[in-house]
């Protein structure tokens, strides 16, 4: 025997379309920000090289600052094809050393700085 609905029975056998649309719009913005991520990492890989680079040749200046009569070194520095702009700061410490910072900069803007402390005597 079938029993019928009353007024105050309701059937919940489905999705209204309302509540479709809302899921869809959940959805679609889930999926935004999963695409937004996943670009802003790509941009951040894209330019590892460069920052690795760019920590290199900071590392190679501070080696060739601590050599013996180190004298006036470049101000670029090409490695792998790109040009690398670089910075040095020196000033003395009270300990009698000099810090040295090397702030070095890759052709795609990003970079690297280095701060090393070198023997004291006079700058070069």
């Amino acid at each position: 025997m079938r029993r019928s609905l009353n007024a105050h029975e309701k059937s919940d056998c489905g999705l209204t379309l309302l509540e479709l649309a809302v899921a869809i719009f959940i959805l679609a913005l889930g999926s935004f920000a999963a695409l937004r991520a996943v670009d802003q990492s790509r941009l951040e890989i894209g330019v590892a090289d460069d920052r690795l680079l760019a920590r290199v040749v900071a590392q190679n200046r501070a080696e060739a600052l601590r050599l013996p009569g180190a004298g006036a070194l470049p101000a670029q520095i090409e490695m792998a094809g790109r040009v690398f702009i670089i910075r040095t700061a020196l000033k003395a410490t009270e300990g009698g050393l000099r810090e040295a910072s090397i702030n070095v900069t890759a052709p795609s803007g990003v970079g690297a700085l280095l701060v090393t402390y070198l023997p004291g005597g006079p700058a070069p």
